[in-house]
């Protein structure tokens, strides 16, 4: 079983502008977004095509060009498994985003804290 090749984060943790530039860009199309969530709510264990088109209730012509893009962007993994493909959310990927999103947070502020929100009941990532 080998994974695709995914966008890393470099090594102190934060993406660089590009990176995140295409992350957002992949994630800025509803349909792209939705199967994002949809693989984020599976969590690490991912999900099979079939059972991500029947969720969304997409045909997969049309989810396999929307994973595709996911997938050039780092934000989703593909494995094989058998005869079978798994898509995983790149949680690594999601949360360096989300680190470089907030990594300037309140420095205008005199000091003052922020208030970043994390997810709530997010255990795994």
């Amino acid at each position: 079983m080998a994974a695709t090749r995914t966008r890393r984060p470099s090594k102190d943790g934060l993406t660089d502008e590009q990176s995140a530039v295409t992350s957002l860009a992949a994630l800025a199309q509803g349909m792209r977004l939705r199967i994002f969530r949809a693989l984020v709510g599976a969590g690490p264990q991912g999900l099979r095509p079939g059972a991500l088109a029947a969720t969304l209730d997409v045909p997969g012509s049309t989810l396999s060009f929307h994973l595709k893009e996911l997938m050039h962007a780092g934000m989703v993994s593909q494995e094989r498994d058998g005869r079978n493909l798994i898509y995983r959310p790149s949680l690594e990927q999601m949360n360096a985003l989300l680190l470089y999103l907030t990594a300037h947070c309140c420095r205008a502020t005199d000091g003052a804290t922020c208030a970043v929100a994390s997810p709530p009941g997010c255990t795994v990532c």
